[in-house]
């Protein structure tokens, strides 16, 4: 058959429709169509290929003709296509062959269009970029999940990949239930055109749906009909490149604005200070923050009981040894040396000889648990400092090599698939498909470094106070190691980069990126808490950061074997609950009984002290305090153990992250409770802090569960929950969640920081344990 049609100077493109009542697959009809630059060719029964080698056969099938180039001339011209129709069966086939021009070929922008879909008969349509428009969002809605469909972007090339079997072999693609979003640049088309594909998928376990059995048969399975979608596209312009600027500008400034309120803060506190000074001596103090006033004189007694290890000038025991001004190494002795080990200087045998005596008094003070060398004490807690950023380097060169490596494929092969972005505020810059989603991440590198700043200006007056010979600080207060607080920072500093790693690629397999250092933050947070009332006895770098290893790698296993394996469940739930009790008992008798000194000894001291105290008479625990606050944790731990074990949760990374916070914000408020049933006082700073943490954390939340995509779920299911940009038309829910919680993690440090700043002019010996 020969058509002739008159091609116009706008874009026509040829639809051909054939239909044949024959199901002989042995003896199918070939249609052969040829253009002036290409031929097309299918058979019918059209015959497509599903899971388990299973076959669809299709009846009818309509093509789009790849349409010819406009031309020139002010006149039509006249174009001619010839149709080809054989079969090789030896009796008469009937068939039915329909060529007709489509009417609305060229998309327009800002104008929705609708239209019909199956898997026999794709549509694909033409868009031309405006003169003004260098990007545009292709939206396509459907009221339908299924049947599950493609949406493909493919260049100005002949033939047009329009089928199931090939539709991935050309240009940017997504799977689609009801919604898809593809943001489409006008860089990477040079002729400032492209097409836009819609396939459907003759089986729906792409996007979700049921997966066929894998029985086979010679069952009729056209499924005409059944497999049709209707479908609704508009294209919109994106943003221009001044929002990315504007974008890039808030960011920066909503960040350096925590700078100047550093910088007002500390000039105050300046000012004070130097008004303070003219105050007579003995009335004022240089402590680590600042100047502290003290409304009673010290007295040199202690109570009764309580006196080992304080800094009464009349005593004689080890403690003075320690505290007293004059024995003290001289100022500048404070090193980092790598030459000076702790058994340089800690050489009083009465400190190891007495100190369960000590910690399982009844009744502890700051002083029992501070009767190490300062020096020791604190080159211990740098160990942490130096450690994190050895262990930065390491974990995060990979990461980012490997995210980097997503990045290409996503770019190099058009799935859209691998990665699970919010594709309708997905903004490229560059190879970055969601550059806003990376910009966001800003917010806890620069916070970090500010909690780096104030920390080390602490740092900076506290050693100053140190070589003046302060008797202040250097025997009252909570005493000052800032280790801990570097650590810290530089975790702040790796969030920020992990997390905009794993945004450049999110899904399944790397968002242990996005976890791995809030675990190290959260652990850190409740170590610092505990150091500030146990220096002594607080975890090692070493065993604490190999604890944080043995996480990550559980974290590691939950991602492979989390989803369905029961066993990894029992396994898992079974270290929690022991490794709950075996802290629980360190905890309660003050690091006493080490599970090193006798395998089970921990757990054997825990059974006979239930026994006794609870079994064979009934008697109030020694630490009462203590004993509410371990009984809480683990039923806290137990309950997560026992959801776990029973719901089986897939977003594993998630659940230990929840189990770390949940103990973290448990330990606080059991301190907060006690500083104040202890007659301490919150100071406007810590309290501003405190309230702001809270207030933060609540705006934060809110926006962390606006869910946006989810990689428990197919590609095509996640993109249901996509959503427009909320921020400057920009930065989404989540963008927003990555600015409030680097804000509340930043304030949460300053919590840490500044909470005991009260007890800057208390003795050590009057400052009580829990």
């Amino acid at each position: 058959y020969t058509s002739l049609y008159s091609l116009f100077p706008q874009v026509d493109a040829v639809r051909v429709y054939v239909n044949s009542s024959s199901e002989n697959l042995r003896y199918p009809v070939l249609f052969v169509v040829r253009q002036q630059k290409g031929v097309l060719s299918w058979q019918v029964p059209l015959i497509f290929r599903g899971l388990y080698q299973r076959t669809y056969n299709y009846q009818e099938v309509s093509r789009t003709l790849c349409p010819s180039e406009p031309t020139p001339e002010t006149r039509p011209s006249d174009q001619v296509i010839f149709v080809d129709v054989a079969s090789m069966a030896p009796f008469n086939i009937a068939y039915e062959l329909l060529v007709t021009r489509l009417e609305s070929f060229q998309l327009e922008t800002n104008k929705a269009f609708n239209f019909t879909a199956s898997p026999s008969q794709p549509q694909y349509f033409l868009y031309k970029f405006p003169p003004d428009v260098d990007s545009v969002i292709i939206n396509v809605v459907s009221d339908a999940a299924y049947p599950c469909s493609v949406v493909s972007v493919q260049d100005i090339v002949c033939p047009v990949y329009d089928l199931d079997h090939n539709v991935e072999f050309n240009g940017v693609y997504q799977s689609m239930t009801k919604q898809a979003a593809i943001t489409v640049q006008r860089k990477d088309f040079p002729g400032e055109q492209f097409f836009v594909v819609f396939v459907i998928k003759p089986e729906d376990y792409a996007c979700g749906g049921s997966v066929p059995s894998s029985i086979h048969g010679n069952v009729n399975r056209t499924w005409n009909l059944q497999r049709t979608k209707n479908l609704q596209v508009t294209i919109v312009p994106s943003i221009k490149k001044s929002v990315y600027v504007q974008a890039m500008f808030f960011s920066f400034l909503s960040f350096l604005s925590f700078y100047l309120g550093s910088v007002v803060v500390a000039f105050v506190h300046y000012i004070s200070t130097d008004v303070k000074l003219t105050v007579p001596l003995g009335s004022v103090s240089i402590a680590g923050s600042g100047m502290m006033t003290s409304s009673h004189p010290i007295s040199a007694s202690t109570p009764e009981g309580s006196s080992y290890g304080a800094i009464d000038e009349s005593s004689s025991s080890g403690g003075r040894q320690l505290s007293s001004p004059e024995r003290r190494p001289p100022a500048g002795s404070d090193t980092d040396s790598s030459v000076e080990e702790e058994s340089d200087f800690d050489t009083m045998p009465e400190i190891e000889s007495s100190k369960n005596i000590i910690r399982t008094k009844v009744f502890l003070y700051l002083s029992d648990l501070s009767r190490k060398d300062r020096r020791i004490v604190s080159k211990k807690y740098k160990i942490y400092f130096w450690n994190i950023i050895t262990i930065a380097v390491f974990y995060a060169l990979p990461v980012i090599q490997l995210v980097i490596t997503y990045q290409t494929v996503v770019n190099v092969t058009g799935n859209q698939d691998i990665c699970y972005y919010n594709f309708l505020c997905a903004h490229p810059l560059g190879v970055l498909s969601a550059f806003n989603n990376i910009l966001s991440n800003v917010g806890h590198m620069m916070l970090g470094f500010l909690f780096l700043l104030i920390v080390l200006r602490r740092d900076i007056l506290h050693r100053r106070a140190m070589e003046m010979k302060d008797i202040y600080t250097l025997d009252y207060g909570i005493p000052k190691h800032f280790g801990l607080f570097y650590a810290m920072g530089i975790a702040l500093m790796m969030e920020g980069v992990l997390s905009a790693c794993y945004h450049v690629c999110p899904n399944y397999s790397n968002f242990q990126f996005d976890t791995s250092f809030m675990y190290m933050i959260a652990g850190l947070c409740m170590l610092k808490l505990y150091q500030t009332r146990h220096p002594d006895i607080n975890a090692s770098a070493y065993s604490a950061y190999a604890s944080f290893a043995v996480v990550i790698s559980l974290a590691v296993l939950g991602v492979v074997f989390g989803k369905n394996d029961m066993w990894f469940w029992v396994i898992f739930s079974m270290i929690h609950v022991l490794a709950s009790l075996a802290l629980s008992t360190q905890i309660y008798y003050m690091g006493c009984f080490k599970i090193g000194e006798c395998y089970l000894g921990v757990f054997r001291r825990a059974v006979m002290v239930l026994y006794t105290d609870c079994i064979q008479q009934c008697s109030r625990p020694m630490y009462m305090d203590r004993m509410v606050l371990l009984i809480v944790g683990n039923v806290v731990n137990w309950s997560f153990a026992i959801f776990g074990l029973v719901y089986r949760p897939r977003d594993f990374a998630s659940y230990i992250l929840g189990i770390f916070i949940c103990n973290l914000l448990l330990y606080l408020a059991f301190y907060i409770i006690m500083k104040l049933r202890s007659s301490e006082k919150l100071l406007p700073i810590p309290m501003f802090c405190i309230v702001a943490t809270a207030v933060v954390w609540a705006a934060a939340l809110y926006f962390f569960f606006q869910t946006l995509s989810s990689w428990e779920e197919t590609p095509a299911e996640s993109r249901e929950k996509n959503r427009p940009c909320i921020l400057l038309g920009f930065f989404d829910d989540h963008d927003v969640w990555h600015f409030l919680s680097a804000a509340a993690l930043f304030f949460s440090f300053l919590v840490l920081l500044t909470l005991d700043d009260d007890l800057d002019t208390v003795r050590r010996d009057k400052i009580p344990v829990f």
